[in-house]
């Protein structure tokens, strides 16, 4: 089971939760029974990143709110803030995971489906949000 598919799943559904007001677990299941090629899915972390973030939003909106000076969430183009909102999500609550990992995985997920400004401003702001993490024990 790959967690890098899984990840590109998660951030999918997350832009599309900014654009719907359908109930999440209902997207989720829509998503998991028409999507083609989720074999090497890893549903166990694909379920808890989705809900890890829906139910944290606020708290990860405000903090890449903090790092991302001059942006406001409402500027920031969708697809970069679902990819953010992922990897801070990881970095905040999943130990697992190594700073490094979540960040690159950013920054792939950035070049692939962002703009051309998108991994550098993903790579800026999280690394500001991982020196926060770190300072104050959070990570």
């Amino acid at each position: 089971m790959s967690r890098r598919i899984s990840r590109e799943n998660a951030m999918k559904l997350l832009y599309q939760f900014q654009l719907r007001d359908d109930d999440i677990d209902e997207q989720i299941g829509l998503f998991l029974n028409e999507t083609e090629g989720l074999e090497q899915l890893d549903k166990e972390f694909f379920l808890d990143v989705l809900h890890g973030v829906v139910n944290n939003k606020e708290e990860i909106d405000s903090i890449i709110q903090s790092h991302a000076k001059g942006w406001g969430l409402e500027r920031m183009p969708k697809v970069d803030l679902a990819i953010m909102r992922l990897a801070v999500y990881e970095l905040k609550y999943r130990k697992d995971i190594p700073v490094n990992v979540s960040i690159n995985e950013a920054v792939e997920l950035a070049k692939k489906y962002g703009g051309d400004q998108s991994r550098n401003f993903i790579n800026g702001v999280l690394g500001k949000v991982v020196t926060r993490l770190q300072s104050t024990g959070e990570h």
